[in-house]
């Protein structure tokens, strides 16, 4: 397994070629974008060397296999978010699956939350572009 960016990894299971997993329901910051780096770093602390369930759901508007992991049960992509790592991620209009996660994180102070200039990735990416 190999970690990209805090929602982003790439997997490969016995026998198979390795695919490149968007996690879903969360949006991490960008690698070049504040809390980037430590978004990226947590995930890779919580799951490289360890066995992963990796899920995959569907494809993507861009072509990327979207999927989810679990660590012993746990959701990673909820511990991203409760922990101030990622946002939940929001779709035509709605809070997201995470969102409860995302208002105890916000009340708490954890992470990114405690940075009062800290941007959404997708208004992020409006203004700056990809940083690929």
């Amino acid at each position: 397994m190999r970690v990209i960016d805090g929602d982003t990894v790439w997997v490969r299971s016995a026998g198979h070629r390795p695919v490149k997993v968007r996690l879903i329901g969360i949006d991490a910051p960008e690698r070049c974008q504040a809390w980037g780096l430590q978004a990226r770093d947590a995930l890779a602390s919580r799951i490289l060397r360890r066995q992963v369930d990796v899920r995959t759901r569907a494809k993507d508007d861009y072509g990327r296999t979207l999927g989810t992991l679990r660590l012993q049960g746990e959701d990673i992509e909820a511990w991203m978010v409760s922990q101030g790592y990622a946002w939940s991620y929001r779709s035509r209009g709605g809070a997201g699956r995470y969102r409860e996660q995302e208002r105890q994180a916000r009340s708490a102070g954890r992470g990114l939350f405690a940075d009062a200039r800290a941007v959404e990735p997708r208004v992020f990416r409006k203004v700056h572009g990809s940083c690929r």
